[in-house]
């Protein structure tokens, strides 16, 4: 059986979990893939410290740099998180052309476009499933099992925590703080949980599929992102009334093919917390879990369900690419399947101002006569039609919840209007506007 040493770099608690999951599962991934993997280093910040995962001494070492040059190394597993010194990781790997498996999503959304454009020189492999959806194996399913699709349409619920936050919300009817203390008590959001609530974990992700699925790199800054803090009980429950979940959702869309250019299309990439009619699966997405539905020009639609983070779960990812990266090293294929290719005459990325949505508007307002004139007034002639309004009964107090269902707008025309009726009188809090997504 031929022997593949593996060096890895990060030995917390995703590099903990790999190496539990070789200790387990390596005889089966050794009789599937035809390879014994053996790790021959360990790379960690303080070799002292008592891990969940014991790893033995002697394979674990500080010098990152030791590791990747040792000759006996033939493959990097970089698992440390960041975006400095797991870039200086990368690249060193990739100049020595030695293949590289991440988990590491910030670093990707970050750095991508420089790491695979270096890759590509240096004829070397990156692989990196495990930086999107944990488990879920999107990425190969993007890069081989839709190869052949254009892909016009992606939705993902790719950020747990949240999914978690607003799951509770609805089912138990908490209020945002009380939903966001419990994760935090049970291990699922952090003590700064801002990357998670805040959109930003789900950005990145969302970033990465929407780069290999249109085949031209996105940068973090052009992709909208607004998180679940505003998110109220008033609004799951309202939502719950007219039919819809909300979910912090990963929306990549392809625009309309511009005329007289073969294939030029714009894309709109955005994630934020969304209407999703209960009907469609992706509002049965509960808890922890993760979702991805890919529409392909020729597979139609595609979903992918699964644990979106977690040891285990991105242990999995990793062990699925070091079965390819080991298979890729056996025959010398440095670029069998590259990690990223350009392949569309795209036209970028459409401004968020310009995307168009049907919303959902929640304002606070003054119950007396002539309220609901003004406001509809003032959308009136921002071209915005009403499709329904909710007044509910039992609210009392100074101001009263307006509920407002508002056919497809473009965002721009709809942050204008909002903002005016805002400064309306008998409008007592800033409006709340969220996108109703229809597929």
């Amino acid at each position: 059986m031929e022997m593949v040493t593996l060096g890895i770099i990060g030995g917390g608690t995703v590099g903990g979990g790999v190496f539990q999951a070789l200790q387990r599962n390596g005889s089966l991934l050794c009789s599937r893939a035809g390879f014994d993997f053996r790790v021959g280093r360990v790379v960690v910040r303080d070799v002292k410290k008592t891990r969940p995962v014991p790893i033995p001494q002697d394979l674990l070492g500080t010098d990152w740099k030791a590791a990747v040059e040792d000759p006996s190394i033939q493959l990097v597993v970089e698992l440390m998180g960041g975006t400095t010194t797991a870039r200086q990781v990368v690249r060193r790997a990739l100049e020595l052309r030695k293949p590289v498996v991440t988990a590491n999503k910030a670093l990707l959304s970050a750095h991508g476009e420089e790491l695979f454009a270096l890759a590509r020189r240096r004829q070397a492999n990156l692989y990196y499933e495990a930086s999107v959806a944990g488990g879920i194996p999107i990425i190969k399913v993007l890069r081989e099992g839709l190869i052949g699709n254009r892909i016009t349409h992606l939705y993902g619920i790719l950020n747990g925590t949240s999914n978690y936050i607003l799951t509770r919300m609805k089912l138990e009817g908490l209020d945002f703080q009380e939903a966001l203390e419990e994760a935090q008590r049970l291990g699922y959001a952090e003590a700064d949980p801002s990357l998670d609530i805040d959109g930003h974990d789900a950005a990145q992700k969302a970033g990465i599929l929407a780069s290999l699925a249109h085949g031209f790199w996105i940068r973090p800054e052009q992709i909208a992102t607004l998180g679940i803090r505003h998110i109220t009980k008033l609004d799951i429950q309202f939502a719950t009334q007219l039919g819809y979940t909300i979910k912090l959702l990963a929306k990549v869309k392809q625009g309309d093919i511009e005329k007289g250019v073969r294939d030029r299309f714009r894309i709109h990439v955005s994630v934020s917390p969304t209407l999703v009619p209960n009907a469609h699966v992706l509002a049965s997405v509960n808890h922890v879990f993760n979702a991805v539905l890919v529409r392909g020009d020729v597979a139609g639609d595609t979903l992918l369900y699964g644990r979106g983070a977690g040891q285990d779960a991105t242990a999995s990812a990793v062990l699925s690419d070091l079965a390819d990266a080991a298979s890729d090293l056996r025959v010398g294929l440095q670029g069998r399947l590259p990690p990223f290719v350009a392949h569309e005459h795209h036209g970028g990325v459409l401004p968020y101002k310009e995307a168009v949505f049907p919303y959902y508007v929640r304002l606070s307002v003054v119950d007396k006569p002539g309220t609901l004139a003004k406001i509809a007034l003032l959308l009136g002639r921002a071209k915005i039609g009403i499709s329904s309004v909710i007044q509910p009964e039992g609210h009392e107090g100074e101001s009263v919840p307006l509920i407002l269902m508002i056919h497809d707008a473009r965002h721009a025309a709809m942050t204008q209007a909002l903002s005016q009726i805002g400064r309306l009188a008998v409008v007592k809090a800033p409006p709340v506007m969220i996108p109703v997504e229809l597929f």
